[in-house]
């Protein structure tokens, strides 16, 4: 799943490849926003981690959960 992240005072945004769903990064979310001085934190589909401290987040824009097609397709 594709998930992007608005960091505020920053032109581009962050795109993560994740193979969480939208409930489990809502819950990871969640769990920032509880903590005093939180960290949303994301371990992408490669095994890195993404920190964005809360005071700093913009914005969280998750994606579609169902897989695209890959490979070309056509019919002769």
């Amino acid at each position: 799943m594709e998930i992007k992240i608005g960091v505020r005072s920053v032109h581009r945004e962050l795109v993560v490849e994740s193979d969480l769903t939208a409930e489990q990064v809502e819950q990871e979310l969640g769990k920032a926003l509880s903590a005093d001085r939180g960290i949303f934190a994301l371990t992408d589909v490669k095994g890195r981690r993404v920190l964005v401290p809360m005071a700093s987040l913009g914005f969280i824009e998750i994606g579609e959960e169902e897989a695209r097609p890959v490979g070309f397709g056509g019919t002769l």
